[in-house]
């Protein structure tokens, strides 16, 4: 489908995409995006949460399988698998957890839900790209260290990830919109498991690729969660007078 495409154009692309995702990342230390606790209608029309992760999540879906020839890829091979990761993730982030959060009548600028559209759009493509015309993979990469750990990770990271989700919805009644303090699981040890999970899943979906949009990927994670992880435990403590001190914001005991 795409056979045409040079690979130092796309290694080019993906070099500067990810010097712009550092770059981002260090511009988010400062000024965290209005979404969520942070929102804010400065920034022009707002739209319901429930639309804006539903329509934003989908889109890399759109994106990275525009890319790929359905009915000649070869599903059993160690790109289908990991093509199966991927989509296992954003069905879940796309079409199951917008409707489970408990945010009802919150709104996000409807720019951040275009800006978080285009990012997916780059990033759901240069993924769909890798695997339709640049991946090969031999037959025994199941058994590689690469893979393995990988996965493992990917798996580990993806559990967190769900299961702090899951746990910070059920701090709300259904009329409820205000915060909590969260008190199992991993959040008594960090104040964002659920963004450090998702960190984990994407540096083990890079490594088990071994792939440079995953490594881009990946860095664009920690630009987006790392800031937002050092935001939200900051914002606990200050809204939170009783907020425990030994809980770190991202690695338990350390940070």
């Amino acid at each position: 489908m795409i056979d045409y495409l040079p690979f130092h154009h796309y290694l080019i692309f993906i070099c500067c995409w990810s010097a712009l995702g550092i770059i981002t990342g260090i511009y988010l230390l400062r000024r965290q995006a209005p979404y969520g606790r942070y929102s804010s209608e400065h920034w022009g029309p707002m739209i319901p949460n429930r639309i804006g992760w539903l329509l934003m999540e989908a889109t890399v879906l759109v994106t990275f399988f525009i890319w790929i020839p359905i009915r000649r890829f070869n599903w059993y091979s160690p790109a289908g698998i990991m093509i199966f990761l991927f989509l296992l993730h954003y069905v879940h982030r796309s079409f199951i957890y917008p409707f489970m959060i408990r945010t009802r009548g919150k709104k996000m600028p409807l720019v951040i839900m275009l800006s978080a559209m285009l990012f997916n759009t780059v990033n759901g493509s240069l993924l769909g790209i890798w695997f339709a015309s640049f991946a090969q993979y031999p037959g025994n990469w199941y058994y590689s260290p690469a893979f393995m750990g990988g996965l493992l990770l990917f798996a580990a990271g993806m559990y967190i990830n769900w299961r702090s989700d899951y746990q910070l919805i059920q701090l709300r009644k259904h009329s409820e919109t205000g915060y909590k303090i969260p008190q199992t699981g991993l959040f008594r040890y960090i104040s964002s498991p659920n963004l450090t999970g998702e960190i984990i899943e994407w540096g083990g979906y890079a490594l088990l690729t071994w792939s440079l949009p995953g490594l881009a990927f990946f860095i664009w994670t920690c630009a987006n969660l790392v800031p937002r992880a050092l935001a939200n435990h900051k914002w606990y403590r200050q809204q939170f007078p009783e907020y425990p001190v030994n809980r770190k914001a991202i690695i338990p005991f350390t940070w």
